[in-house]
């Protein structure tokens, strides 16, 4: 299992769980200083990424882009795939879309989170799944085209009530067609609320995984919480997970500290070196 920190570039989620904010290339500097293996990062949009000498930096830092976020669809664009309007949804898809193609020349998943939205008012359960199930159809069949891995993300009950646990997640993804890339992404912070047992959890589904978000009970860094890593690395590797570990976790009590005590919590739990 390879480590990643996550870099925001959004200001509307200026206060979230992210480690690093703003600057890509200091973002870069510092992560290959503390030994991380890539970053995650969240953009207000594609052009965001595709403006930037992005291969270079990587390059430059010995780092690879594990992925790249959706989240500013719905929080600075107000975008929803699950919007009862259905040019909104088009749009939405469309912002997916290009995620996906500015994530592709350097191998990275783009994940969907967020912009999964959820039912309620005009949208009952069912058409709001249903318009997920296509959304994601659609996105994970232009992420095949292109390489790349798609990422769906079950959130806790708070902020969705599309899919809130693995198996929710699961049972979505069994719903696509043939010649899709979705895999589903383990956030650790959700799954603290939502699992009875992490563990089990992420063994029922080892198959699926293709990302994790590694932060603690509380969405602070790893170890500043009160979840029991051992057995959820075990799962994990016994799964057979070569991916990331993503610190998708509040810049407690500041980002170099979040992102020291991330990098020396992965070591410890992974048994990786120095």
């Amino acid at each position: 299992m390879k480590s990643c920190l996550t870099v925001s570039l959004v200001e509307e989620a200026r206060g979230g769980p992210f480690v690093l904010w703003d600057d890509v290339p200091t973002a870069c500097a510092k992560a290959s200083r503390w030994g991380f293996d890539a970053i995650e990062i969240f953009p207000p949009s594609a052009e965001a990424i595709t403006a930037l000498p992005l291969a270079g930096l990587l390059d430059d830092n010995r780092l690879k882009l594990a992925a790249l976020g959706t989240g500013a669809g719905w929080v600075k664009h107000k975008l929803s795939l699950a919007d009862p309007d259905a040019a909104v949804r088009g749009r939405a898809i469309d912002f997916v879309r290009s995620i996906i193609d500015a994530a592709a020349p350097h191998g990275a998943a783009a994940i969907i989170g967020s912009m999964q939205g959820r039912f309620g008012g005009e949208v009952t359960a069912a058409d709001a799944r249903g318009y997920l199930v296509d959304a994601l159809d659609v996105c994970g069949r232009h992420a095949a085209d292109a390489g790349v891995t798609l990422i769906y993300e079950p959130l806790n009950r708070y902020e969705t009530n599309q899919a809130c646990t693995l198996a929710d997640g699961a049972a979505l993804l069994a719903r696509l067609d043939e010649g899709h890339s979705v895999r589903l992404l383990a956030d650790l912070f959700h799954m603290a609320i939502e699992e009875t047992d992490m563990a089990a959890a992420l063994r029922s589904v080892a198959s699926l995984i293709g990302h994790v978000h590694f932060v603690d009970s509380n969405r602070r860094p790893v170890g500043m919480g009160h979840t029991d890593f051992g057995p959820l690395i075990t799962a994990l590797r016994d799964g057979g997970y070569t991916g990331y570990l993503s610190a998708e976790a509040f810049p407690y009590p500041d980002p170099d500290a979040a992102a020291e005590q991330t990098i020396r919590a992965y070591r410890y739990w992974t048994g990786s070196p120095a």
